[in-house]
């Protein structure tokens, strides 16, 4: 099938990238020129892992083209999916659609014979009737089925995520849409990946509460971790022990310094909204919100707490930017609070990450970017582990203790064991966690 993708960003790049593997023909657009520029060069401008060498192959086969002219090619496509970003609009939260309405015209002005319109943004519910509204509005006779096809894409995990996926919603009002789409997922519907097909409604509805639901799920255990602090026990074993329970499941009961990155911080906020628009308040969201913010900002007095309750002139070392592993990604990342907050009180910065040092720099003032763990560690006061990359689960610690100035450690993901750390004269914090080898409480993130 011929495909026009609509935005080259992340969730459009991936889409398009995958399927073009699959066998499409598939174009995406953007009007970025210097973005589109680097694609036909091969020069991928996001961090996913595969990700470039699978532009690169689909480029050479022909099955992957860029532009910027989106007339001819949403007039040559047969389905074009709309993934251009949904911000959260500045002032009250509502996600921006801005961006969509205006494809949505342009889109309009181009069709040619029967297409399928899918939204691949996260939208909020409605947004399909509007989009179908614009475009029967600025040519009555286009042709058109409007679709909703959220993402459900981890970064770090997106081309796994895309093509072996838990399930595809598609919501539609059209039944000849539903056989397009039928046809756009067809490899991935032999390989038995569930085929959720809805009302357009419905669909946009479950990438929210999808987000949501995981959101709060990670604050859940979060707020277990500061009770197993105050009270002795252990965060890591209690995840365990509920999550081995199938009705709750393992995933996202990782403690840690609060939930970031491009969506769900947006999503909740959005949905909290939508429900206040609706009349329908989502108050357990409200909350998942409100403690999140909380706890990211907590995170930098946890800080202060390990290195006796002042920092001022303290030089601290921030291992990870990123709001994960496996991306360059540092949007609503918890390590732009806990630097914020460590430089109010007066403490200089030292950091390191693998791949987000690049978009740090335009978040961040007066933090000097090391280039390694261990030259982060050189003369640092205490260090920060605030993401999990690969590389920070196995450092010297030896080496890491004979650099730095005091050896204070903040691990503000659990990757390090207490009882090692304090067997290598550490002075060791984490996140929920009582160690019983060194009879002492390992953290204490409120006070």
């Amino acid at each position: 099938m011929k495909i026009a993708i609509v935005g080259s960003g992340y969730v459009g790049l991936v889409t398009g990238v995958c399927l073009a593997d699959f066998g499409h023909e598939v174009t995406c657009i953007d009007k970025d020129q210097s973005k589109i520029l680097e694609l036909e060069r091969g020069v991928v401008p996001i961090y996913e892992p595969g990700l470039s060498e699978l532009v690169n192959a689909n480029v050479a086969a022909g099955r992957l083209t860029f532009t910027t002219d989106l007339p001819s090619a949403v007039g040559q496509a047969e389905v074009v999916f709309i993934a251009v970003g949904t911000p959260s609009r500045r002032g009250d939260g509502h996600a921006d659609l801005s961006y969509v309405y205006a494809v949505a015209r342009e889109v309009a002005e181009a069709v040619t014979g029967f297409t399928v319109v899918v939204t691949k943004s996260t939208v909020p519910v409605g947004t399909g009737d509007e989009v179908a509204h614009i475009i029967g509005t600025v040519n009555p006779e286009a042709d058109v089925a409007v679709v909703s096809n959220p993402e459900f894409l981890r970064e770090g995990a997106a081309i796994e995520d895309f093509k072996r996926p838990d399930r595809i919603v598609v919501g539609i009002d059209d039944e000849r849409a539903r056989e397009v789409m039928a046809e756009v997922y067809r490899p991935l519907y032999l390989n038995q990946a569930p085929l959720l097909f809805t009302d357009r409604r419905t669909s946009e509805l479950i990438k929210y509460a999808a987000n949501a639901f995981l959101a709060m799920k990670i604050t859940f255990i979060n707020e277990v971790a500061d009770l197993c602090e105050a009270a002795g026990a252990n965060v890591q074993e209690v995840a365990r022990g509920i999550g081995l329970d199938n009705r709750i499941g393992a995933e996202f009961l990782h403690a840690g310094p609060g939930y970031g990155g491009s969506c769900f911080p947006k999503d909740t906020t959005a949905l909290v909204k939508i429900g206040q628009d609706f009349g329908s308040p989502m108050r357990l969201v409200e909350t998942t919100v409100s403690i999140n913010d909380q706890r990211k900002r907590a995170m930098s007095r946890k800080v202060i707490a390990a290195c006796g309750g002042e920092v001022r002139g303290k030089t601290i070392g921030v291992l990870g930017l990123t709001f994960k592993p496996n991306t360059d990604d540092m949007r609503e990342a918890p390590s732009l609070d806990i630097i914020r907050g460590l430089q109010d009180r007066g403490a200089k910065i030292v950091a390191f990450d693998p791949q987000g040092m690049k978009a740090a720099r335009l978040l961040v003032e007066d933090v000097d970017f090391a280039d390694s763990a261990y030259d982060v560690a050189q003369g640092a006061d205490a260090l920060v582990l605030v993401t999990e990359w690969n590389e920070f689960r196995s450092l010297d610690l030896e080496r890491l203790k004979s650099l730095m100035k005091t050896p204070v450690f903040v691990d503000l993901r659990n990757v390090y064991r207490p009882h090692e750390m304090a067997r290598h004269g550490f002075s060791y914090v984490s996140i929920g966690r009582f160690d019983e080898d060194i009879g002492e409480r390992v953290s204490n993130a409120a006070e």
